[in-house]
């Protein structure tokens, strides 16, 4: 069986979920009821309120992690009183493996929860913890910053085209000169 379990109310959703192997219900109190290290609450903001309801209408000693973008901690906090909560912000490239995610742990959280955070988010690339004054900042760097690398490559391999290059191998070389370049950034 999965250790992972999600809900949501689009059939289609659940269905993809299923054939990952993930269990997956329309009923967010369910998945609050499984779930034993940890709820993600992955929404859009004008749905925090409701699904924050669904997490303290089940007893769970559960961290609760939230990747609503632009919910402040407090308010999260004030929706989930007692709660262990921490506020991620992720970016696309969590999609293929290397993300580029921060995170502020909320007045109850643990030291451990701070490593499950880490654990969670590394397995699809980094997690940093930082401030959550912070994460605006973050957001401006690593959440709209693969739109900018696209555009970038773009540029580049549309100068290789200009130059005689076919536009699949200028478009090849220019995201591998990005992707190496930042390998060398990294070193």
């Amino acid at each position: 069986p999965s250790r992972i379990c999600c809900s949501d109310i689009w059939e289609p959703a659940r269905q993809t979920a299923a054939s990952k192997g993930i269990s997956s219900t329309p009923d967010n109190t369910h998945v609050c009821t499984v779930s034993k290290s940890a709820v993600m609450l992955a929404v859009k903001p004008h749905i925090v309120a409701a699904a924050c309801a669904d997490v303290m209408s089940v007893e769970s000693s559960a961290l609760v992690i939230s990747i609503a973008a632009g919910i402040p901690l407090n308010v999260l906090e004030g929706h989930l009183e007692g709660k262990r909560v921490v506020r991620v912000m992720p970016n696309t490239a969590v999609s293929v493996g290397a993300g580029a995610c921060a995170y502020a742990l909320g007045t109850h959280c643990t030291p451990a929860d701070a490593t499950l955070v880490e654990t969670l988010f590394g397995a699809v690339g980094i997690a940093l913890k930082v401030e959550e004054r912070l994460l605006d900042a973050v957001t401006g760097v690593s959440g709209s910053g693969p739109a900018y690398v696209f555009q970038f490559i773009e540029a580049l391999a549309d100068g290789g085209v200009r130059s005689g290059l076919p536009r699949n191998i200028a478009l090849k070389l220019a995201a591998q000169t990005v992707k190496g370049g930042a390998i060398m950034v990294e070193r």
